[in-house]
Protein backbone atom coordinates (compact mmCIF):
# COMPACT_ATOMS: atom_id res chain seq x y z
CA UNK A 1 0.00 0.00 0.00
CA UNK A 2 2.02 3.06 -1.32
CA UNK A 3 -1.02 6.01 -0.06
CA UNK A 4 0.25 9.78 -0.76
CA UNK A 5 -1.88 12.42 1.39
CA UNK A 6 -2.06 16.00 -0.18
CA UNK A 7 -3.26 19.08 1.81
CA UNK A 8 -4.31 21.53 -0.69
CA UNK A 9 -4.36 25.07 1.16
CA UNK A 10 -4.51 29.03 -0.09
CA UNK A 11 -4.85 32.40 1.82
CA UNK A 12 -7.61 33.64 -0.57
CA UNK A 13 -10.38 31.85 0.42
CA UNK A 14 -13.26 34.28 -0.54
CA UNK A 15 -15.55 33.29 2.26
CA UNK A 16 -13.24 33.16 4.95
CA UNK A 17 -9.72 34.77 4.06
CA UNK A 18 -6.31 33.84 5.93
CA UNK A 19 -7.75 30.75 7.11
CA UNK A 20 -5.49 27.89 6.74
CA UNK A 21 -3.70 30.42 9.55
CA UNK A 22 -6.16 31.31 11.62
CA UNK A 23 -5.74 29.61 14.97
CA UNK A 24 -7.58 26.77 16.64
CA UNK A 25 -6.36 25.88 20.19
CA UNK A 26 -3.07 28.16 19.66
CA UNK A 27 -2.40 26.17 16.45
CA UNK A 28 -2.88 27.48 12.93
CA UNK A 29 -5.54 25.33 11.19
CA UNK A 30 -3.08 24.09 8.79
CA UNK A 31 -1.27 22.50 11.61
CA UNK A 32 -3.43 20.50 12.74
CA UNK A 33 -4.85 18.97 9.63
CA UNK A 34 -1.43 18.19 8.60
CA UNK A 35 -0.62 16.53 12.20
CA UNK A 36 -3.73 14.65 12.59
CA UNK A 37 -2.75 13.35 8.82
CA UNK A 38 0.52 12.43 10.04
CA UNK A 39 -0.64 9.88 12.44
CA UNK A 40 -2.74 8.14 9.77
CA UNK A 41 -0.42 4.22 9.22
CA UNK A 42 -1.92 4.05 6.13
CA UNK A 43 0.07 7.12 4.61
CA UNK A 44 3.14 7.01 3.06
CA UNK A 45 4.04 10.94 3.22
CA UNK A 46 1.60 13.65 3.49
CA UNK A 47 2.30 17.10 1.86
CA UNK A 48 0.51 20.28 1.98
CA UNK A 49 0.28 21.84 -1.75
CA UNK A 50 -0.01 25.60 -1.28
CA UNK A 51 0.86 28.65 -3.47
CA UNK A 52 1.47 31.03 -0.36
CA UNK A 53 5.02 31.33 0.76
CA UNK A 54 3.48 32.23 4.84
CA UNK A 55 1.74 28.38 4.74
CA UNK A 56 4.88 27.12 3.20
CA UNK A 57 6.73 28.60 6.36
CA UNK A 58 4.52 27.38 8.83
CA UNK A 59 4.43 23.70 7.96
CA UNK A 60 8.11 23.92 7.80
CA UNK A 61 8.04 25.36 11.06
CA UNK A 62 6.55 22.36 12.60
CA UNK A 63 8.50 19.82 10.25
CA UNK A 64 6.99 19.22 7.74
CA UNK A 65 6.87 19.07 3.95
CA UNK A 66 5.56 21.15 1.25
CA UNK A 67 5.11 22.06 -2.46
CA UNK A 68 4.72 25.08 -4.11
CA UNK A 69 1.83 24.87 -6.90
CA UNK A 70 0.30 27.83 -9.28
CA UNK A 71 -2.18 30.23 -7.83
CA UNK A 72 -4.67 29.98 -10.15
CA UNK A 73 -6.37 27.18 -9.34
CA UNK A 74 -9.98 27.61 -8.44
CA UNK A 75 -10.64 23.81 -7.06
CA UNK A 76 -8.12 22.01 -4.61
CA UNK A 77 -8.30 18.78 -7.05
CA UNK A 78 -6.80 20.78 -9.31
CA UNK A 79 -4.12 22.03 -6.98
CA UNK A 80 -3.88 18.63 -5.46
CA UNK A 81 -3.34 16.83 -8.88
CA UNK A 82 -0.50 19.48 -9.93
CA UNK A 83 0.98 18.72 -6.62
CA UNK A 84 0.79 14.59 -7.19
CA UNK A 85 2.91 15.55 -10.19
CA UNK A 86 5.67 17.04 -8.83
CA UNK A 87 5.92 15.28 -5.61
CA UNK A 88 6.37 11.92 -8.03
CA UNK A 89 9.25 13.30 -9.55
CA UNK A 90 10.99 14.78 -6.11
CA UNK A 91 10.25 11.66 -4.05
CA UNK A 92 11.52 9.50 -7.17
CA UNK A 93 8.74 7.17 -7.17
CA UNK A 94 4.95 6.73 -7.94
CA UNK A 95 2.30 6.27 -5.60
CA UNK A 96 -0.79 4.03 -6.10
CA UNK A 97 -3.32 6.51 -5.10
CA UNK A 98 -3.89 9.78 -3.03
CA UNK A 99 -5.67 11.28 -0.45
CA UNK A 100 -6.82 14.47 -0.60
CA UNK A 101 -7.13 16.13 2.79
CA UNK A 102 -9.04 19.44 2.43
CA UNK A 103 -6.89 21.99 4.57
CA UNK A 104 -10.17 23.23 6.63
CA UNK A 105 -10.74 19.91 8.11
CA UNK A 106 -9.31 20.13 11.64
CA UNK A 107 -11.01 17.23 13.27
CA UNK A 108 -10.22 14.60 11.09
CA UNK A 109 -9.96 11.16 12.65
CA UNK A 110 -6.46 9.17 11.49
CA UNK A 111 -8.08 6.00 12.31
CA UNK A 112 -10.65 6.74 10.47
CA UNK A 113 -9.03 7.41 7.26
CA UNK A 114 -6.47 4.51 8.00
CA UNK A 115 -10.35 2.58 7.79
CA UNK A 116 -11.06 4.85 4.43
CA UNK A 117 -7.82 3.72 2.96
CA UNK A 118 -8.38 -0.29 3.80
CA UNK A 119 -11.76 0.24 2.36
CA UNK A 120 -10.66 2.04 -1.04
CA UNK A 121 -7.74 -0.59 -1.60
CA UNK A 122 -9.65 -3.56 -1.21
CA UNK A 123 -12.19 -2.90 -4.48
CA UNK A 124 -11.86 -3.86 -7.62
CA UNK A 125 -10.28 -1.56 -9.76
CA UNK A 126 -10.83 1.36 -6.65
CA UNK A 127 -11.29 4.52 -8.42
CA UNK A 128 -12.53 7.19 -6.16
CA UNK A 129 -13.62 6.92 -2.30
CA UNK A 130 -15.39 9.89 -0.73
CA UNK A 131 -15.89 10.01 2.70
CA UNK A 132 -19.10 11.49 3.88
CA UNK A 133 -21.58 11.82 7.06
CA UNK A 134 -25.10 12.18 8.07
CA UNK A 135 -26.92 15.59 8.59
CA UNK A 136 -29.07 15.77 11.96
CA UNK A 137 -30.56 18.86 11.60
CA UNK A 138 -32.21 21.06 8.77
CA UNK A 139 -30.08 24.53 9.78
CA UNK A 140 -27.11 22.40 8.41
CA UNK A 141 -29.35 20.37 5.27
CA UNK A 142 -30.10 24.36 4.13
CA UNK A 143 -26.54 25.77 4.58
CA UNK A 144 -25.06 26.29 1.31
CA UNK A 145 -21.48 25.83 2.54
CA UNK A 146 -22.15 22.46 3.52
CA UNK A 147 -21.70 19.56 0.08
CA UNK A 148 -24.95 17.41 0.08
CA UNK A 149 -24.80 13.67 -1.84
CA UNK A 150 -27.21 11.93 -2.46
CA UNK A 151 -26.46 7.55 -3.22
CA UNK A 152 -27.50 4.60 -4.62
CA UNK A 153 -28.47 1.48 -2.92
CA UNK A 154 -25.14 0.49 -3.42
CA UNK A 155 -23.19 3.58 -2.08
CA UNK A 156 -22.24 5.04 -5.45
CA UNK A 157 -22.58 8.76 -5.28
CA UNK A 158 -24.83 10.22 -7.02
CA UNK A 159 -24.80 13.85 -7.37
CA UNK A 160 -23.80 16.75 -5.12
CA UNK A 161 -25.22 20.02 -4.47
CA UNK A 162 -24.78 22.72 -2.33
CA UNK A 163 -28.67 22.92 -2.45
CA UNK A 164 -30.62 20.28 0.23
CA UNK A 165 -31.04 17.11 -1.74
CA UNK A 166 -33.00 15.10 -1.98
CA UNK A 167 -35.83 17.59 -2.05
CA UNK A 168 -38.70 17.09 0.99
CA UNK A 169 -41.37 19.12 -0.75
CA UNK A 170 -43.61 15.86 -1.45
CA UNK A 171 -42.15 13.80 1.51
CA UNK A 172 -43.13 12.99 4.90
CA UNK A 173 -40.46 10.67 5.64
CA UNK A 174 -37.63 11.05 7.16
CA UNK A 175 -35.01 12.54 4.54
CA UNK A 176 -31.67 10.84 3.55
CA UNK A 177 -29.45 13.57 4.20
CA UNK A 178 -26.20 12.89 3.82
CA UNK A 179 -22.76 15.67 3.42
CA UNK A 180 -19.66 15.48 1.26
CA UNK A 181 -16.64 16.14 3.86
CA UNK A 182 -13.16 16.96 1.94
CA UNK A 183 -11.53 13.72 2.66
CA UNK A 184 -11.23 11.98 -1.02
CA UNK A 185 -9.00 9.30 -2.32
CA UNK A 186 -8.00 8.62 -5.90
CA UNK A 187 -6.32 6.25 -7.26
CA UNK A 188 -3.45 7.78 -9.50
CA UNK A 189 -5.09 7.71 -12.49
CA UNK A 190 -8.53 9.27 -11.44
CA UNK A 191 -6.93 11.99 -10.53
CA UNK A 192 -5.00 12.16 -13.76
CA UNK A 193 -8.07 11.66 -15.16
CA UNK A 194 -9.64 14.50 -13.58
CA UNK A 195 -7.22 17.07 -14.20
CA UNK A 196 -7.55 15.67 -18.06
CA UNK A 197 -10.81 16.84 -18.23
CA UNK A 198 -12.17 20.69 -18.79
CA UNK A 199 -14.30 21.91 -16.09
CA UNK A 200 -18.04 20.82 -16.46
CA UNK A 201 -21.31 22.61 -16.49
CA UNK A 202 -22.57 21.08 -12.94
CA UNK A 203 -18.79 21.20 -10.89
CA UNK A 204 -19.50 25.14 -12.13
CA UNK A 205 -23.17 25.51 -11.09
CA UNK A 206 -22.66 23.90 -8.03
CA UNK A 207 -19.56 24.95 -7.15
CA UNK A 208 -18.47 21.01 -6.30
CA UNK A 209 -15.29 19.77 -7.66
CA UNK A 210 -16.58 16.21 -7.80
CA UNK A 211 -19.15 16.46 -10.62
CA UNK A 212 -16.71 16.69 -12.78
CA UNK A 213 -16.14 13.59 -12.06
CA UNK A 214 -19.73 12.28 -12.34
CA UNK A 215 -20.11 14.45 -15.53
CA UNK A 216 -17.84 11.78 -17.39
CA UNK A 217 -18.74 8.77 -16.16
CA UNK A 218 -15.99 8.25 -13.41
CA UNK A 219 -17.50 6.47 -10.44
CA UNK A 220 -17.72 8.11 -6.98
CA UNK A 221 -18.14 5.61 -4.12
CA UNK A 222 -18.93 6.64 -0.68
CA UNK A 223 -17.53 5.68 2.84
CA UNK A 224 -20.16 6.65 5.28
CA UNK A 225 -19.19 7.70 8.96
CA UNK A 226 -20.66 7.87 12.12
CA UNK A 227 -18.14 10.47 13.24
CA UNK A 228 -18.44 14.07 14.45
CA UNK A 229 -17.19 16.03 11.63
CA UNK A 230 -17.19 20.08 11.67
CA UNK A 231 -15.34 21.47 8.75
CA UNK A 232 -14.28 25.58 9.16
CA UNK A 233 -15.96 27.52 6.26
CA UNK A 234 -16.43 30.72 8.14
CA UNK A 235 -14.50 32.43 11.13
CA UNK A 236 -18.00 31.35 13.67
CA UNK A 237 -16.66 27.89 12.74
CA UNK A 238 -13.81 28.35 14.41
CA UNK A 239 -15.62 28.31 18.14
CA UNK A 240 -17.30 25.18 17.19
CA UNK A 241 -14.53 23.43 16.48
CA UNK A 242 -12.88 24.44 19.85
CA UNK A 243 -15.80 23.52 21.86
CA UNK A 244 -15.19 19.80 20.23
CA UNK A 245 -11.63 19.62 20.47
CA UNK A 246 -12.03 20.05 24.52
CA UNK A 247 -13.61 16.65 24.61
CA UNK A 248 -10.72 15.33 21.75
CA UNK A 249 -7.95 13.29 23.23
CA UNK A 250 -5.76 13.36 19.92
CA UNK A 251 -5.07 16.82 20.49
CA UNK A 252 -2.49 16.27 23.13
CA UNK A 253 -0.71 13.82 21.05
CA UNK A 254 0.68 16.44 18.68
CA UNK A 255 0.00 20.14 20.04
CA UNK A 256 2.46 20.33 22.84
CA UNK A 257 5.04 19.70 20.75
CA UNK A 258 4.56 22.53 18.81
CA UNK A 259 3.16 25.24 20.82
Amino acid sequence: MNILGVIPARMSATRFPDKPLAKIMGLPMIGHVYLRAKLCKNLSDVYVATCDQEICDFIHSIGGKTIMTKDTHERATDRTSEAYEKIILIEGRTFDSVLMIQGDEPLLNPELLDGMISFHVNQVNPSVTNLVSKIHSLDEFNNTNVVKTVMDKNGQVLYFSRSPIPSNAKYMGKLPMWKQLGLILFSAEALRGYSSFHPTELEIIESVDMNRLLENDINIQSFPTSDVSQAVDIPEDIGVVEALMEHDSLVNEYIKNVI
